[in-house]
């Protein structure tokens, strides 16, 4: 499944410059909101939701070359965030749904690692 239709499945706003997202075929995920887990778990071009939405995220996700990263839970990022986001590359998307959901969906999609 590539990323969007994931967008278009899950009704996720893109909040960064469009990309060609059906280009993107996402390689596995990962969930959590703690930094230094996502350093050490996520996989390189994976998807990473969390409800974190500060601009740290983007240098973990530049790091870890994640193909987008899902907030939830309408936490919302700054500008300043979004900014460092289309100048890394790195597609931030937000969602009202509860991680848990979002995990479950992605999971029926097949993004199982």
């Amino acid at each position: 499944m590539n990323l969007q239709e994931i967008i278009d499945g899950l009704s996720l706003t893109v909040r960064t410059s469009p990309l060609e997202f059906s280009a993107i075929n996402p390689s596995g995920g990962y969930t959590s909101d703690l930094l230094s887990c996502v350093m050490s778990g996520a996989p390189k071009g994976g998807i990473w939701v969390t409800l974190q939405s500060h601009v740290n995220i983007v240098a973990v996700a530049a790091l870890l070359d994640l193909c987008a990263i899902i907030v939830t839970e309408d936490s919302q990022p700054d500008q300043m965030t979004l900014d460092k986001a289309n100048e890394e590359g790195i597609t931030i998307l937000t969602t009202p749904h509860p991680t848990f959901y979002i995990v479950g969906k992605l999971w029926e999609y097949g993004i199982r690692n």
